[in-house]
């Protein structure tokens, strides 16, 4: 059955079949052939995988993200940013940096925080200087944040598949995500300082426009307190937080900042229901393959080997943080959460690593995956805007990209920037 999963996997991925169908075809092909089962178990598998709960989280928080984009959120948010950080060199380039990271605590997803910040950050760096492809490739690697920082999909796709708390998961994202864009804060100063960029637009400090930028976001600013206040509150769940936040940019872009459209609701829905139809098939598709995987003991010959290579904790991580950065560069986020989950997860767990710590590790993996080639879709998303080549943006992106897994390797063998929240509110030991 192994054979015919893998070798099915590698010609049509070879083919170039969108992924979804590589998994399925895959899976059909190797039950067909290789087993006795019933075809009608993969749609089973495939229909319960996507039949839950915290699944809706994701095409709520697709909705919620393009509400934020055009609703004047996006905006504020770079000016209250660009207020706080602009008077340093590189301070736009900074401010596009924590202005996704705020925007992370809404959206939930990498390409939307490309798209939100990106469309309007680009096209302002390049006016005041900075390198187009410099600028692309920043916006492309800090979109990841958007899926560290809470609310996060992919979290919510680790916690359906590894049983693990949403919650909690959450509320460890934010120490990660935060080193992660200092480390690019740090990259972005060196680079510009040594390029001269952005000197022409440089502003002095000054704590009156700080504080008239930031009643200007006040709404903005107040969106993941809320969020993310309700759901450590005890108010609601992680996927009603989801339709909290749908309701909250809609009314915020509709009445109070009166930059959203009712004519434009059509078109938002189409291009989250879009999205979301993506997500949600390649979730189904993934389930099935990784039950035939689990069902032909594949993850337990992955383990032993792993194992039998070393029992030490830092060669074992150290081995899956190579193997998840090379996977992120090759395969969707979603795809690989769901069928590396259930193979990992029970090896780092026999080893001590909490199941949240991990969690964090893997997302933060395929957080850079999203901004690395072939398959990097924050790279699609940034050259989209700067209307460059895939060559050009993968040049600029070097030294960002060794500040992503420095900052990972950090996160991965320092369990407490995942965990001192977590354990500060109370929700693990």
């Amino acid at each position: 059955m192994a054979t015919y999963l893998f070798v099915t996997f590698a010609i049509t991925a070879i083919l170039g079949f969108p992924i979804w169908a590589v998994l399925t075809t895959s899976s059909f092909v190797a039950l067909g052939f290789a087993s006795n089962t019933p075809l009608i178990v993969v749609v089973q598998r495939m229909f319960t995988a996507t039949d839950s709960f915290p699944s809706l989280a994701v095409p709520l928080f697709m909705v919620a993200g393009n509400l934020m984009e055009t609703g004047g959120i996006s905006r504020r948010l770079i000016n209250f940013c660009n207020s706080v950080l602009g008077w340093l060199p590189g301070g736009l380039g900074m401010a596009a940096i924590l202005t996704c990271m705020f925007f992370a605590a809404i959206s939930g997803s990498g390409p939307a925080t490309v798209a939100a910040i990106g469309g309007i950050m680009i096209p302002e760096m390049e006016k005041a200087g900075y390198d187009k492809s410099f600028s692309a490739a920043l916006m492309s690697v800090a979109g990841a944040i958007g899926v560290i920082i809470p609310p996060s999909i992919p979290m919510v796709n680790f916690g359906v598949v590894g049983s693990v708390s949403i919650a909690t998961l959450f509320a460890a994202g934010f120490g990660p995500g935060i080193l992660v864009g200092i480390s690019l804060m740090i990259v972005t100063f060196i680079t510009a300082k040594k390029n001269g960029y952005g000197e022409k637009v440089k502003q002095k400090f000054s704590i009156a426009n700080v504080a008239r930028e930031f009643i200007k976001a006040f709404w903005a600013l107040l969106m993941p307190v809320i969020i993310l206040g309700g759901i450590y509150g005890g108010i609601f769940t992680p996927t009603e937080a989801a339709a909290v936040a749908v309701i909250y940019g809609f009314l915020v872009g509709l009445v109070i900042h009166r930059e959203l459209k009712i004519t434009r609701i059509p078109e938002l829905f189409m291009a989250a229901g879009k999205s979301t139809a993506m997500v949600m098939m390649i979730i189904a598709s993934a389930s099935g393959f990784g039950w035939i995987l689990t069902s032909a003991r594949i993850p337990d010959v992955i383990a032993s080997a792993m194992l039998g290579v070393s029992t030490s904790k830092i060669v074992i991580l150290l081995l899956i943080n190579i193997l998840l950065l090379i996977v992120g560069c090759l395969m969707e986020t979603t795809a690989a959460i769901i069928i590396l989950t259930p193979i990992f997860l029970p090896i780092v767990t026999q080893l001590g690593v909490d199941p949240v710590h991990f969690g964090i590790i893997m997302v933060v993996n395929l957080a850079i995956g999203m901004s690395t080639p072939p398959l990097g879709v924050n790279l699609f998303v940034g050259c989209g805007i700067a209307k460059i080549s895939i060559e050009q943006i993968t040049k600029a992106i070097i030294w960002l990209l060794v500040a992503n897994i420095i900052a990972l390797f950090i996160i991965t063998y320092i369990p407490s920037i995942s965990m001192f929240i977590p354990k500060l509110m109370g929700l693990t030991a």
